[in-house]
Parts: C-alpha cells; structure tokens; sequence
C-alpha cells in the first residue's frame, strides 16, 4: 500500500510539474523583450507555427490529461478493494449464506467483488473449482485495467511520432527556398526551420508524461491485482480448511476399519511359531 500512495503523489507531482514547466515557459517567453528570447517568441506563437499537425498533438495532450486524472481517480485500492468487502463476505460464508455472500458481492462491483463472486457461483463444486473461477475473473478484470492504461502508452508513442513528421515536412518547406531563390540568407531559412522543430517539442512535450505515467499505472496494476487475489483467497479459507477436513474423514475412517485384520493377523503369528517348534 505503501509503494501504491508513493506512486500517486509520484504521478501528481509529475503532472504538477509538467504544468508548471509550461505556465513558466509561457511566462517567460511572454516577457523576454531583446534579450535572449524575442518577444514574439510565446506559447500562442508556437501553437499558430506548430499547424494543424501541432493542433493534433495539442489534441492529443488533452486526452492524455483527461486519462491521468481518470486512472488517478478509478485506480485506487479503496476502489479496487471497497474497505469491508472482504470481510463481510467472509462471515457470510462462514454462516453458510452463501446467497447473502453473492448479494453483498453485487452491491458493491468492484476487481475484488466479481473476483470473489465468480468463486461464489462454483462454491458447490468444491474449492478447487472455486480457485480455478478466481483465478480466471482475476486475469480478466487485469486484462481490462491494462487495457484501459494502454491509451497513454498509444499516445506517448504517436505524439512524438507526429512531431517527428512535422518537423520533416517543415524543413522541406523550409528547404524549397532554394528552389526558388539562387542563395537565400541564413535568416530567410531560420524562422522556417524554427517552425518545424516546433512540432518536435509539443510531439515529447506530451510524449514524456504519457509514458511514464502509463509506467506508473502498470506497476500501479500488477500490486493491486496481486493484492486482490490474495485477498480473494483469504476471503475462502475457512471454506477451504473445511473441504480439507471432509476429505481426511473417510481416510481416517478407512484407517480404522483396516486395524482389526492386522492385530488378529499379528495374533496368529505366535501360534504358528509354536506349531513350527513342535514339528521340527
């Protein structure tokens, strides 16, 4: 649970961070007059140079927020694991209410709820059944959270990709001035060039923060699907120790009713004995 919160607060002050860069950035380059940075040179001014290829990317950041602060939201233990769940459905089934168990399953959906739910419905079956059912819900319920995390990876690998794209095609544009002029001037070609590698910069601007918070979230995923398994395991023990015992009743009674045959045999040895040193 411990690596679970220092991830959050990793991924928020990630986000955080990205946001300040950018609002400072944009501050600075707002304000930079004659100096190192012209005063042309601000954060509108690189969405106007990025075109409709940086207008995408921009598209792009927007979903990539979106999707940090709803896996922020949905992906949490308390959500995954509601306090309690186990617990109640551990005494329920402990009563022998199983219906009630299910019941308390239903109203609260979450991972560990329709884990342990699809244990309860092979619950007649013995607990070997019930273990294979956990284990089946289990792998599909992480199938879907990783799938639901994979959008930032997608992202994080167009975005890049995309900048990639409009830089080359900004500096062919760039380039065409020689097409049309003999010797153009190093600062006729500058401002074309500038506007194509602005692309680049949006394209990793957004790429660095998808992906490493969809490297948060997998990792985020694998402890508490590890969690909610062991938990859902736990929730079954009582049921499983009682399985065990019924099946070590009948050996126990098979064991019992095989003593008597061999104490009579081992008290027949002796007279055979005695009648073999009387024939000798």
């Amino acid at each position: 649970m411990a690596t679970s919160r220092s991830g959050t607060q990793l991924l928020t002050g990630l986000t955080f961070g990205f946001f300040c860069w950018l609002s400072f950035c944009n501050v600075a380059w707002a304000q930079a007059g004659g100096g190192m940075l012209p005063e042309q040179f601000s954060l509108p001014d690189l969405a106007r140079a990025g075109g409709v290829i940086g207008g995408i990317i921009a598209f792009l950041s927007i979903c990539m927020v979106a999707l940090i602060v709803e896996h922020l939201i949905s992906i949490r233990r308390s959500v995954l694991m509601p306090p309690g769940l186990a617990e109640d459905v551990h005494r329920a089934i402990s009563q022998g209410q199983i219906e009630e168990a299910d019941n308390v399953c239903n109203e609260r959906p979450s991972f560990l709820g329709q884990v342990v739910s699809a244990g309860i419905v092979e619950i007649n079956m013995g607990y070997p059944a019930v273990e294979k059912a956990m284990e089946d819900s289990a792998t599909q319920q992480a199938a879907r959270l990783f799938r639901k995390i994979e959008y930032l990876s997608v992202i994080g690998t167009i975005a890049p990709m995309l900048g990639l794209l409009g830089t080359v095609w900004g500096m062919i544009l760039a380039f065409m001035e020689f097409e049309s002029k003999a010797n153009p001037q190093v600062a006729e070609l500058a401002p074309g060039i500038y506007k194509a590698l602005v692309t680049t910069l949006l394209g990793l601007s957004v790429a660095v923060p998808a992906l490493a918070s969809f490297a948060i979230y997998r990792n985020r995923i694998d402890e508490l699907v590890a969690q909610a398994s062991l938990l859902a395991e736990h929730v079954f023990a009582d049921f499983k120790r009682l399985q065990a015992q019924k099946k070590m009743a009948p050996r126990k009674k098979r064991d019992s009713a095989a003593s008597p045959p061999e104490e009579e045999a081992s008290r027949k040895i002796p007279s055979v004995t005695r009648e073999r040193g009387q024939t000798g």
